[in-house]
């Protein structure tokens, strides 16, 4: 079965040329486009795609109000963002609405179709160009409070260390390491760690690790 692609993205080229990307690559599928955020809104409620490929800026709605009106209509499909270098506070926004991902308009063809399967996949992914901006920008006004301290007084101490590790970027295999546990392990946590949150990805994941107070930029240490 095809991952079914929404395209949104107010400039025709842009979207001409991302769908002959797309599909050109077996087992992607773009069922609709959208040339501004209520557009894009009005497509995925019709289409019902597994993926929506979404510009942050875009007239009549924006990619953001977007996202946040495709996620609380239909949670399982998801969106991932593009996004350029000077739109720290936009991403940070991104986050909290609940995207899936970020992908910078300067990436390689071959790093966007990584991203789209990935986020089709169920995981969150944010490129590296983008992490330590909305890093910071998340942590310049953490926002602890009783309810996100209950949340965390859930994980053991062990899901804490992998929530930690998250925040800083590290995948997987670098959490195994860190922590001296086998991948299998890990991802046990993770998706522990993942429910007793009610989070859905490392994305978010990593807002509410920063949001929290949990980890300061720099150290993923406590505050």
């Amino acid at each position: 079965m095809s991952t079914r692609i929404v395209l949104a993205d107010d400039e025709a080229m842009i979207r001409a040329g991302l769908r002959m990307l797309l599909e050109a690559q077996p087992g992607l599928a773009v069922v609709g486009e959208a040339a501004d955020g209520l557009e894009a809104v009005e497509v995925a409620a019709r289409t019902r795609p597994d993926v929506v490929l979404m510009d942050i800026r875009m007239p009549r709605l924006d990619g953001i109000e977007a996202a946040r009106r495709i996620i609380a209509a239909r949670p399982e499909t998801r969106v991932l963002m593009v996004t350029t270098f000077d739109e720290d506070e936009h991403v940070a926004a991104a986050v909290r609405a609940g995207v899936n991902g970020f992908l910078l308009k300067v990436s390689p063809p071959e790093q966007l179709l990584d991203a789209v399967r990935a986020v089709a996949a169920g995981n969150g992914l944010l490129d590296p160009a983008v992490t330590m901006r909305v890093i910071r920008s998340l942590a310049a006004a953490p926002q602890p409070d009783a309810a996100r301290a209950a949340r965390l007084a859930a994980l053991t101490d062990r899901e804490t260390d992998v929530l930690r590790l998250v925040a800083r970027g590290l995948s997987n295999a670098e959490i195994a390491a860190a922590l001296f546990l086998g991948e299998a392990t890990v991802k046990t946590y993770l998706s522990r760690m993942l429910t007793k949150l009610d989070l859905r990805d490392r994305v978010q994941a990593v807002a509410f690790a920063y949001e929290s107070g949990l980890v300061r930029p720099g150290t993923g240490g406590p505050i």
